[in-house]
């Protein structure tokens, strides 16, 4: 289980571009839009079905019926994408943040990871929260959370092995 990071500076209207690796970080200039209602077809790609759960049914709805096309501040304000930057900049944010990940416990990005995206697609918080606590136990035996207490412990930044 890899972590994406992407950015978009452009308009985004192919299927490829609203899997679940479509990116989070949008030049101002970026569009996303799902015009294929208005090619008698419906969005693939899972684009009926992750859009909902994105921005709501209403929402969806919307702009899948409408095709209708949204820049990026409207993205940012409904979920879509985490930032807005200025043109030019979605790359570079997107590495920033990257790098910011990339400091952290590899382990632990994994098992978050691992938490939020089976723990989403139960129904039920009770369900959800077991699946937390498998992530969390699997944790605490690691080189990398020894680690992590003796850097906090000694003041100086942890020096992870992913084991």
């Amino acid at each position: 289980m890899k972590t994406v990071v992407a950015s978009a500076t452009l308009p985004s209207r192919e299927p490829h571009h609203r899997g679940r690796r479509a990116a989070r970080w949008r030049g101002e200039n970026a569009e996303l839009g799902l015009p294929e209602t208005g090619l008698a077809i419906i969005p693939g790609a899972g684009g009926t079905q992750r859009l909902p759960r994105i921005v709501g049914r209403s929402r969806a709805k919307e702009l899948i019926f409408t095709g209708r096309r949204c820049g990026a501040a409207e993205a940012v304000m409904m979920g879509l994408a985490n930032y807005c930057v200025p043109a030019g900049e979605a790359y570079q944010k997107a590495l920033d943040v990257a790098c910011e990940i990339t400091q952290k416990g590899p382990l632990g990005i994994r098992m978050a990871k691992k938490a939020i995206n089976e723990g989403t697609e139960v129904a039920d918080m009770t369900s959800a929260l077991a699946i937390e606590g498998e992530c969390y136990e699997q944790l605490l035996h690691t080189q990398d959370r020894l680690e992590a207490l003796a850097a906090f412990a000694e003041k100086r930044k942890p020096v992870y092995t992913g084991k």
